[in-house]
Order: structure tokens, then C-alpha cells, then sequence
């Protein structure tokens, strides 16, 4: 990508184009934001770094592009950390500047910064870039900053400090020093006092006075003054004011990709600086895609659509699928906004939006049109309707198609109670972990449970899958899985309660029993790890289900999607606090307990605040679920004699579970029934037979109530079990 880079002067932003260059884009301008007085040194602001910017203006020359300088109008008026559109605020002029480098370099599509830490600069970032239609790049983004500072040091960059406002940094010692002599020293200080060795916490700043970017010179500082701002006798705060510098000369001059590349794209002065002009006080609305109203008709297509919706109050699901009928099908564009249309009438039914929602699973037909489907989804659900964050997201292909229904499915998690609802949304491109461009995240925590969106094997700095198949796929999507959680200072290897692992059809048959190992191999790598740290006391054991779908997003062959609980100093256990097994029960819906049926259920509980169940019904328990009714006789069962005694079996154990372990129906947060297209039943017929099967549970007075809407959604996929070996009838 043609790449203009967001500099300070500091060893942060230099290092960030750095790393532009090691993963293969160019930089081809430079952008900085100076205040408005040149005799001033630092401004009072919570965005912009400017001490040493009388510097910046030789940094063009340096490294052969063009420069780009703002003086920054705005202040800081919107402080709350997810940033909008504020007329006057100082992120306007940020935006003024590079809607600037736009309009002279069309071609440049992505921004650089050099963002450590602070999610408020980073977001602010992101949302200029949104505004503008381009990619943030933050390479440097949640890295180590004990690994950066020596890694910046290793790879060339001669910085000295202009900033000091920490404890043990002395203005008289410390000031105008290289980062190379001060390094031992700030590890110091981070072992007695915790300042960040890199200055996120505005412990230090810096002023970058050579690195390999600067191929045309390097600057010799000659003369500078210190300026004390606090003379606190602890922390005393001062900068360093320059005089007078020059630049020195390099031999073989040149230009940070080739003269000749970047003069094909900008037609001025390599070396040029700019000043840019214009008043951030009123409204910027320039975009380049303005989000379309979604108003327009079906053009007279008529849509059978069928809506589930769980019982709990305050946290349930509502799922929606469209019934496929004998009139041509509309398309998948079309579908997906029918489906997104009805959801969203269910939503405003509750007095609810799109704000409200945690967690979406997109379901369709044909992943080759995921592009044109994930368009239409942008125009319904966006960062705006979501103030408090954008809900986060998986998105599978499924063979609607091959079992009657249309080719959108959703389902939507629903919280109507915000205040516990904690967002991570990273947009920028970085080596973190995969970037959420556009508004789904990469995870949501609300009362104690983190819904992480799915991950693929993606290589977080190159966005593309990793080489080595499907094991290796996993390996990556669990680092980035991992990545997410610590987010939230946990672990998926100790805090989570179930992965969905979705399996292309893909997958060559002799990569397939590797998947397993492989994932207990990595869960058991990261155990061991918190357990040498001694950062864990306790570990919940999870429960996995893995599902054959016929395609993933960018033919990835796997996809995980972990769900953990993530709260502190909880005593959690897999263990109910009664045993199950023991427990003998009155005969219902026709069944009575046997030892066996423990050996379908799989759970994760935590006693009064969750209970995590997975069921599978294989073809050989089924078999001996119609034997027991009707011995010999069951081979005579056609499959639909079968599965409807299959479905009250598996509301029967349910039920027996649910209810020994403290819990109700009524606490339902969402529950789906998997079956394989290989029953060749439709699935009008199975939504039948389980709402039968509840009908009769509820008439038995148990704590359940049946209304016009199921409380479960039926989910057809190529396979599905809690082992990829296994083939199951139903997994709920």
C-alpha cells in the first residue's frame, strides 16, 4: 500500500514507518501536526506530541518525501475515549491534513502511526482514517515495550530525549541523552518505580535525529536550551528547546523507495513541504462512501421469514431465517436485507437497536458473495447506531440452500442493560492480532462473559492466511484468539468455557484428526506457561464442539470461536453441585435415567452464575435410544420415526440437566440444535418434532412456556460433534 506516515519526530512514529516498509508497503509522504506558534514548544494535548517540532520541516529532505504540516486550530473537546465528529475539536485538524495528502497523492490508501498503548490516540486514529476511507497501520500497537525500545536501538534509530516528567529522570542528566545510553537506566527505573521504558506513560519523549530512513542526511543538533515546567522535587518536568541544528550530508543520496516511484505518484518536489490550510471549527463530513439509506423496496418479493427468540430478560437471542418458497430466489444481497430488516423491527419491538446487540452470527449461502453480503450488512449496522460499540461477529457459510431455506441466516445476541457491556474494537492493521476494519470487533465482554469473534489463521501484520494447512491455521487462530483475551486479562487456555472450532469441507481428509491434537497440544502450551508465571489459581475445563461447514471467509480451512468468563476471584469447576448421574428421576417424556446418558453430554458449570451444555446424539445412541422404546422394532424406524424420538431425548436430558444443576429454562440465553444435511428432513419437520417435544415438557408444569416463537434455532451444517471424528444426528 502507498502509505503516508503520521510523524512526531519521535522514535515511535519513525520505527512505525520502519515496519511499513518490512511488510512491503511505501511510504510515500509524511504528515505532522506543529502548534500554531513556532516559539511554542508543547501544547496541552491529549493527541499530539510537538516538542522538537522546529525540527520536523528538515525531515522531508532527509528522506526524499514530501512533508505535509498542519498548525493545529482545535483543542480538545471531546474527550470521551470512542471519538466522533467534533467541529473544533484538535482530531479535526488531523483529518484536515490528510484529507490534504489525499487530494495531492490519490493513491495513497493507508496511514502509519506509531501508537504503543493509548487506545485513546489509536481510536481517534482509526476514525479519521474511516472518514477518509483508509487503513491505519500501527505496527507497533500492544507490542512489548522492553522488546520495541531494544529493537529500535538494534535497527538503527538515533534518538535523544526531549521530554522528561518521571520519577528519576533529572532535566540537568537526562535531557538531549540517546535513547542507546539511557536504556539500561529506564529498564532501572522500571523495576523500581513501573514507568514504561518506551514513555507511554508521557514518562519521556523523543526527538529522532537519524535512523535508515534518513538516506539524504541525518541532523546534528547544535544548540539547545532546557525549559522547566515543574521543579517538583520528585518528578520535576522539563523539554528541551532547540536553537540551532544542521543537516550532515549522506554519500549516495536517495529516496525512501527510489526517486522514480514516488515522483509517479506526487508531481511536486520530492523534498517539499506543505502548509496546510483551513478552519477545523465547521463540520467535516468529507467521506469517501457515504453510507447509503437503506429504504429501497424487495421490487414485490415476498418473504417468508421465521423468527426464534430465547426467554431470558435481560440477555437473550433472536434468530431469523427466510422460509425459501416456489417464487425464484431474490438473491443473497436481498435476503441478508430482509433478514436484517426483520431483525431489526424485532429489535425496535423491545424498544431496543443495533446498539443493544452483543454478538451477531451471519449464516450464507455462498461465501463467493461475501464481499457484496458483508456490503449490506455495513449499511444497517454501523459505528454511529452503536455508540457504545459495535457488536462483535462470525460469519460461516452454510447449505441453506440444501434444506429449503433462503440464503441469509442470523442470529443476534441481545443485552438490553449497556452500562456491563466492554467493547475491543481494533480497526488498524498492526501485529497484534487480526484488525476489525469496519464495524464488527474482535470481542465483546458483557456480565462476566467474553464473546469473541471468530478468528482465522490470519498473519496479523500481512492480513493473509498462514502456509502450512489447516493445524497450522489453528495454531495461528488460537495465538490471535489469545491476542483478544489478554485484552481482557485472561487466557483462553484458563478462562474459557467452550470453542466452536468451524471446519472447512476443504480440509483434506489426512489433516483432519491432526485438528484435535493440535488444539489440545497449544491449550495445554499455554497452561504451562501461566502456570510457571503463577499467574493462574484456577482453571475452567472447556467443553468444544466442531462443525463441517461447506466454506469459511478468505477459504480459510478453520475458523475458532472461543466464549470465555472472565471475572475475578471466581471459584469455577466443571464439576455440578449435584451429581447427575446419581440423581434418578421420575419418568418424562417417556424416558428414565440410565447410566448412559451422561456419555452424550459434555458441560462447563459455575455454580449460580452459568451453565455451558453440549449434547450430541450420535447414530449409534440413537439406535439405542429406539431400542429401549421399542426393542427390535427400531430398525424399522423410517429416519423421521427416529428423530422424532432423538428430539425428545435430547429435551428430556436437557431439561434433567438444567434443572439439577439450579437453573431454569427461563435462563436460557441461546440454544441451537445442529443437524447434518445428510437427514434429508426438512427442517420445518425437525422445528416441528422439538416444539412438540417442549410442548409436552411445558405441559407437564415444568418451568417452561411455549409461545408463538421457538426458543431454539435449528442450524443445518454439512457435520457437527464434540470431536471431529464424530458425525452426530444432533448436537445442541
Amino acid at each position: 500500500m502507498k502509505v503516508v506516515a503520521l510523524v512526531s519526530g519521535g522514535k515511535d512514529s519513525c520505527y512505525a514507518m520502519m515496519k511499513c516498509i518490512q511488510y512491503g508497503h511505501q511510504i510515500v509522504a509524511l504528515a505532522n501536526l506543529m502548534p500554531a506558534d513556532d516559539s511554542v514548544d508543547e501544547l496541552d494535548s491529549y493527541m499530539y506530541q510537538t516538542v522538537g517540532h522546529q525540527i520536523i520541516v528538515s525531515y522531508a529532505e532527509c528522506m526524499g518525501v514530501p512533508l505535509f504540516r498542519r498548525r493545529i486550530q482545535g483543542s480538545t473537546r471531546h474527550q470521551k475515549l470512542s471519538y466522533s465528529t467534533t467541529p473544533g475539536d484538535e482530531v479535526e485538524d488531523m483529518f484536515i491534513l490528510l484529507n490534504e495528502v489525499k487530494r495531492q497523492i490519490p493513491s495513497v490508501t493507508a496511514v502509519s502511526s506509531g501508537a504503543i498503548a493509548s487506545d485513546y490516540q489509536r481510536l481517534r486514529v482509526e476514525s479519521v482514517c474511516s472518514r477518509l476511507g483508509l487503513v491505519s497501520l500501527a505496527y507497533l500497537w500492544k507490542q512489548d515495550q522492553s522488546l520495541l525500545l531494544q529493537e529500535m536501538i538494534t535497527n538503527g534509530i538515533v534518538a535523544i530525549t526531549v521530554k522528561v516528567a518521571a520519577m528519576g529522570l533529572d532535566p540537568v542528566k537526562h535531557l538531549g541523552k540517546e535513547l542507546a545510553f539511557l536504556q539500561p537506566y529506564l529498564h532501572k527505573l522500571n523495576e523500581l518505580y513501573g514507568i514504561n521504558v518506551c514513555g507511554e506513560g508521557g514518562e519521556y519523549e523523543t526527538l529522532t535525529l537519524d535512523c535508515p530512513l534518513f538516506v539524504n542526511a541525518k541532523i546534528m543538533l547544535d544548540e539547545f536550551q532546557v525549559i522547566l515546567h515543574s521543579s517538583d522535587s520528585i518528578a520535576p518536568a522539563a523539554v528541551l528547546h532547540p536553537l540551532a541544528f544542521h543537516l550532515e550530508r549522506k554519500t549516495n543520496p536517495s529516496s525512501i523507495g527510489g526517486n522514480e516511484k514516488i515522483q509517479n505518484i506526487f508531481h511536486g518536489k520530492l523534498d517539499s513541504v506543505f502548509e496546510v490550510q483551513g478552519d477545523c471549527s465547521q463540520r467535516c463530513d468529507i467521506t469517501s462512501q457515504s453510507v447509503a439509506e437503506v429504504t429501497d423496496s424487495q421490487g414485490g418479493v415476498e418473504h417468508k421469514l421465521h423468527i426464534s427468540r430465547t426467554q431470558k430478560g435481560d440477555t437473550f437471542s433472536i434468530c431469523c431465517w427466510l422460509q425459501d418458497s416456489c417464487k425464484p430466489s431474490s438473491g443473497l444481497v436481498e435476503d441478508v436485507k430482509a433478514v436484517l430488516r426483520k431483525i431489526e423491527l424485532e429489535l425496535a419491538g423491545y424498544g431496543f437497536g443495533w446498539e443493544n446487540v452483543v454478538y451477531i452470527h451471519l449464516y450464507i449461502s455462498d461465501m463467493n458473495e461475501f464481499a457484496t453480503a458483508n456490503e449490506t450488512y455495513l449499511k444497517f449496522i454501523t459505528q454511529e447506531k452503536c455508540p457504545y460499540g459495535v457488536p462483535s461477529r462470525s460469519t460461516i457459510e452454510l447449505p441453506l440452500l440444501q434444506v429449503g431455506l433462503g440464503s441469509a441466516y442470523m442470529e443476534v445476541l441481545v443485552a438490553n442493560d449497556q452500562t456491563h457491556k466492554r467493547v475491543l474494537h481494533v480497526q488498524s492493521i498492526s501485529c497484534w492480532a487480526p484488525s476489525c476494519i469496519g464495524p464488527y470487533s474482535q470481542a465483546t465482554l458483557h456480565k462476566n462473559i467474553l464473546h469473541m469473534a471468530g478468528q482465522l489463521g490470519l498473519d496479523p501484520p500481512t492480513m493473509t492466511l498462514c502456509d502450512g494447512g489447516a493445524t497450522s491455521e489453528l495454531k495461528k487462530a488460537l495465538e490471535n484468539s489469545e491476542a483478544v483475551a489478554k485484552c481482557f486479562n485472561c487466557s483462553i487456555s484458563t478462562s474459557a468455557i467452550f470453542f466452536v472450532i468451524y471446519c472447512s469441507a476443504h480440509i483434506p481428509s489426512s489433516e483432519r484428526l491432526g485438528i484435535q491434537d493440535k488444539l489440545d497440544e497449544f491449550l495445554k502450551e499455554i497452561m504451562l506457561f501461566h502456570l510457571d508465571k503463577a499467574s493462574i489459581h484456577h482453571a475452567l475445563v472447556p467443553i468444544f464442539l466442531y462443525v463441517l461447514v461447506p466454506d469459511l471467509p478468505k477459504r480459510a480451512l478453520v475458523e475458532v470461536k472461543p466464549i470465555l468468563f472472565v471475572a475475578e476471584d471466581t471459584e469455577a469447576t466443571n464439576e455440578t453441585p449435584q451429581d447427575v448421574s446419581c440423581t434418578r428421576t421420575p419418568s418424562c417424556l417417556g424416558f428414565q435415567h440410565e447410566e448412559w446418558h451422561d456419555s452424550c453430554v459434555k458441560k462447563c458449570i459455575i455454580p449460580g452464575k452459568l451453565c455451558a451444555v453440549i449434547l450430541s446424539v450420535t447414530s449409534e445412541i440413537a439406535a439405542k435410544i429406539c431400542s429401549d422404546h421399542l426393542g427390535a422394532d427400531h430398525q424399522n424406524y423410517s429416519t423421521a420415526d427416529q428423530m422424532e424420538r432423538v428430539s425428545r431425548f435430547c429435551v428430556y436430558l436437557l431439561d434433567k440437566i438444567i434443572i439439577h444443576n439450579g437453573f431454569s429454562w427461563k435462563d436460557t440465553v441461546y440454544m441451537r440444535l445442529y443437524f447434518p444435511t445428510r437427514l434429508h428432513l426438512p427442517m420445518e419437520t425437525l422445528s416441528t418434532m422439538f416444539t412438540n417435544a417442549f410442548l409436552e415438557l411445558a405441559s407437564m408444569g415444568q418451568t417452561i412456556s411455549v409461545g408463538n416463537e421457538p426458543i431454539f434455532n435449528l442450524v443445518p451444517v454439512l457435520s457437527a460433534g464434540r470431536s471431529y471424528s464424530e458425525n452426530d444426528l444432533v448436537t445442541a
